[in-house]
């Protein structure tokens, strides 16, 4: 037979989605990828195995999907994150393939409970928090629209950190997700890419006056790409994470070995392979910003270096890039982007500056996602200068060009060239890569309305002078499948046997839920389903945390990054203030509330973890009280990542977003609370103003300060005492807290309420307070009304659909990337590959 005749009839042969054939394919896997038995295996076989068979049905779609790619030579965006903070893998593909019910019924004749084996597997630990779950959620949206999009990334060999609470304390230990291996990775090794540090840039001037840039005398390490993919809801799409892992370009010093020195013979790999090894390592010593900065730079070159070539195979003009290609930066950290690419236009490709700045500029846009000025990303000149010798010369000549224009359209006004300038100048001389990004950039975004317009009016207001059509908003969304689908089956199957599953593509279809508000029986069944996800998330905490917990009880959640500004601490006085009324009035009747914190602080953040441990301090104090009893109690559940958060957003009553008004860019914990039929408690600050506006000012509770309220006290002065001494209660709970909560160390906290009091409570802690207080008064009483309850919590998720990561993705698709949709063609419907 003819060797393409050959070819042909095996590739369209694709593999069944029957029970029977997932079982043949489940045990060949045992057999042939594990090398086991029915007596020898264990569960974590039993995962790798069904993983393996799914992965074999999910490789057609995504070879087909890549392969409709390249022959329609389609524009693709690609979307550059350091952080991915996906999750597990297994249960979301199932869902997506429609697959569930027929795995869980395959292995299940042998015996096997498929969410159990589900657990076994380790989160991918290759984020921190909302940015990277943000891009995932972004990824899943892609594949879903069928959009060509493809993210980059970093293959962190021990992610984040696993959290441990000791002793009330956070304690980091390493995450080491790729143990076991990980099933759903591809090595990629002949798309492996050089990438350069540090060494010294001569200049070569021809007879035409020419000059030309060579970067020599480098330290060399190889990026290796690891391959996931990325499949949509039932479309047959499948869409590709790729993710860089640091190889050493040469494994082995054998002449070093030879004369015994065995350290010396491998170190370089050692010094090679450590730049992907922890996502943000320390960077308050030179060392680890220098390990950063190289992360940044080796996901950067091998993204950029990757995405020209696959331009390349189909596209024979460097000119055109812009025509095929869309880079997404998301956040500062793929900054760098801006001066690689400059780099290889020139430097390789051998275009001048402007035609390469208006490819460039052509190409990348930029997400911010921050208004705090100090969290914007710099780096010190004098390492910037060593390590990345021939970027430096092109971020110069760019901040050359630029500020030459802005003199032209702001004459005579130093202050603002200083402000604008990519170099800041002063005694610690640094590269801003916000400004780097902006300037480079064809499009500009914030990711709330609030936000969008504070960088414009605040952050980058100068920015939005000379290019006010750059700026633009995309509110964040999330991803319904696995968020509430995945997430909260319960419900996702009320839903669907009152409404149809329409929703799952089209979030806003749940607005046919408030149709049922009055309906008895859905309102019965709503909170069966509610207390159902509590009785699951109490007996975690049984298990986890030791303490039993009454699911009638009101679950009161705040998970998210421990930060001062995200006001943990609040809440925190709020427990206080609660435990101390009823201790004064034990006869008292009180609604019962648990409450439950969840998040990692940064290793550096000192006073984060020191929140961590009064949290534990409170939860210990509260929870051991005969008196309290069942009406109050402390939960801290450690590290908190998207497999908890799956248990934890089902059950929540109460959703704390509290953060101080005008500092959250927006937020994405609250719509995933809100679509799984949580009340929202928080300030008018990110998305939860446009949650608000969407489920209605009686369907939320709002209190405190406002963005401009927040800047008018700041004008006018704020002493933070006059709310300390004007207020008994507060003035008690801070009193306990100064006084150790009975820590051997009676002076522990004490830092805590000294940023509150001596350091002017920068974060409007104690000016909120009372209004806080009160809200959670206004809770209480509605909580009490439970078919009202269940009224608002329906309205929650009724009106969610806005907060779709679908409903993004289609705005950057259309305004900003200019991509559309295209569905993958089987082989025996797409043109000759010979």
């Amino acid at each position: 037979m003819d060797k393409e005749k050959l070819w042909a009839m095996i590739e369209e042969n694709y593999l069944s989605l029957k029970p029977e054939s997932l079982q043949e394919s489940f045990a060949s896997h045992m057999e042939f990828s594990q090398s086991k038995t029915r007596y020898t295996a264990q569960p974590i076989d039993y995962y790798k195995s069904a993983a393996y068979a799914i992965r074999d049905r999910l490789m057609e779609q995504w070879n087909d999907t890549n392969q409709t790619y390249y022959h329609k030579n389609v524009k693709k965006v690609y979307y550059l994150s350091l952080e991915f903070l996906m999750g597990r893998a297994l249960g979301n593909t199932l869902i997506n393939l429609g697959l569930y019910d027929k795995l869980t019924e395959a292995i299940g004749e042998f015996g096997i409970d498929l969410e159990e084996i589900i657990e076994l597997e380790p989160d991918a630990g290759l984020g921190n928090g909302g940015l990277g779950r943000l891009a995932a959620c972004f990824l899943d949206s892609m594949a879903t629209l069928q959009l060509p999009g493809e993210g980059y990334g970093i293959r962190y060999d021990y992610g984040i950190f696993e959290q441990k609470i000791e002793d009330g304390c956070q304690v980091e230990r390493p995450e080491h997700w790729l143990r076991n291996g990980y099933p759903w990775e591809i090595m990629r090794p002949e798309y492996q890419y050089l990438i350069k540090f540090n060494g010294n840039v001569s200049t070569h001037t021809d007879d035409q006056n020419h000059t030309t840039y060579e970067w020599e005398n480098t330290e060399n390490v190889l990026a290796l790409p690891y391959d996931l993919p990325i499949p949509g809801y039932k479309n047959t799409t499948a869409n590709t994470l790729r993710l860089w892992s640091a190889r050493a370009t040469q494994e082995f010093e054998l002449s070093e070995f030879n004369m015994g020195d065995y350290i010396g013979a491998v170190e370089a790999k050692i010094n090679s392979e450590t730049i992907s090894s922890v996502l943000y390592p320390k960077d308050d010593i030179l060392q680890g910003k220098e390990l950063r900065l190289k992360q940044e730079y080796m996901f950067v070159s091998a993204s950029v270096q990757d995405i020209i070539r696959r331009y390349r195979v189909k596209n024979p003009d460097i000119r055109n890039l812009a025509e095929k290609v869309a880079i997404q930066l998301n956040d500062t950290h793929p900054a760098l982007t801006i001066a690689e690419l400059m780099r290889l236009l020139m430097d390789v490709e051998g275009l001048g500056w402007d035609e390469a700045w208006e490819i460039c500029t052509g190409t990348c846009a930029y997400t911010n996602h921050t208004i705090l000025p100090e969290a914007l990303e710099q780096w010190s000149l004098s390492l910037f200068q060593r390590l990345l010798p021939r970027h430096l010369q092109i971020i110069y000549e760019i901040n050359h060009r630029f500020l030459a224009m802005v003199k032209g359209r702001f004459p005579n006004d130093p202050g603002r060239l200083q402000r604008m300038s990519i170099i800041a100048e002063g005694p610690k001389k640094a590269v801003r890569m916000a400004n780097l990004a902006i300037v480079g950039s064809h499009a500009v975004n914030g990711v709330s309305a609030l936000h969008s317009e504070l960088i414009k009016q605040k952050l980058f207001a100068d920015f939005h002078a000379l290019w006010p059509e750059k700026f633009q908003n995309k509110t964040n969304g999330i991803t319904q499948r696995r968020w509430l689908k995945l997430a909260n089956p319960l419900l996702s199957d009320l839903i669907e046997k009152n409404i149809g599953e329409a929703w799952v593509n089209d979030l806003f279809q749940l607005r046919q839920l408030s149709e049922l508000t009055t309906d008895e029986a859905f309102l019965a069944q709503w909170k069966a389903v509610k207390l159902q996800n509590k009785k699951i998330l109490a007996e975690y905490i049984l298990q986890h945390n030791g303490v039993a917990v009454d699911p009638h009880s009101m679950f009161d959640i705040q998970v998210k990054r421990i930060h001062e500004y995200k006001r943990q601490i609040l809440n925190v006085l709020h427990i206080l203030t609660r435990y101390n009324r009823i201790k004064a009035n034990p006869q008292q009747e009180f609604v019962p509330r648990t409450f439950i914190f969840g998040g990692k602080a940064a290793p550096g953040y000192y006073m984060a973890k020191n929140i961590i441990r009064l949290i534990n301090a409170v939860a210990n104090m509260v929870n051991n009280d005969p008196v309290v009893g069942d009406r109050l109690k402390v939960i801290f559940l450690a590290n908190y990542n998207v497999s908890l958060a799956q248990r934890i957003f089902p059950a929540a009553d109460l959703s704390e977003q509290i953060s101080t008004a005008g500092l959250e860019a927006s937020g994405t914990g609250n719509m995933k609370f809100a679509l799984n039929g949580a009340l929202t408690i928080g300030t008018l600050d990110g998305a939860n103003i446009e949650i608000k506006e969407e489920v209605g000012d009686d369907n939320i509770f709002i209190f405190g300060l406002k963005t401009e309220e927040v800047a008018e006290l700041n004008q006018h002065g704020y002493n933070s005492r006059d709310y300390y001494h004007s207020n008994d209660e507060l003035k008690g709970v801070l009193d306990m807290i100064s006084g150790g909560l009975g820590q051997l160390d009676s002076h522990v906290f004490q830092p805590i309420v000294q940023s509150l009091l001596e350091g002017n409570d920068h974060y409007k802690v104690l000016a909120d307070y009372s209004a806080y207080i009160s809200c959670q008064e206004r809770v209480d009483e509605a909580y009490k009304e439970s078919d009202h309850w269940a009224k608002m919590a329906i309205m929650n998720t009724a009106c969610s659909g806005k907060f779709s990561s679908d409903r993004t993705i289609m705005e950057y698709a259309k305004e900003i990337w200019g991509v559309t949709p295209v569905k993958p063609l089987k082989r025996k419907d797409r043109p000759d590959e010979s």
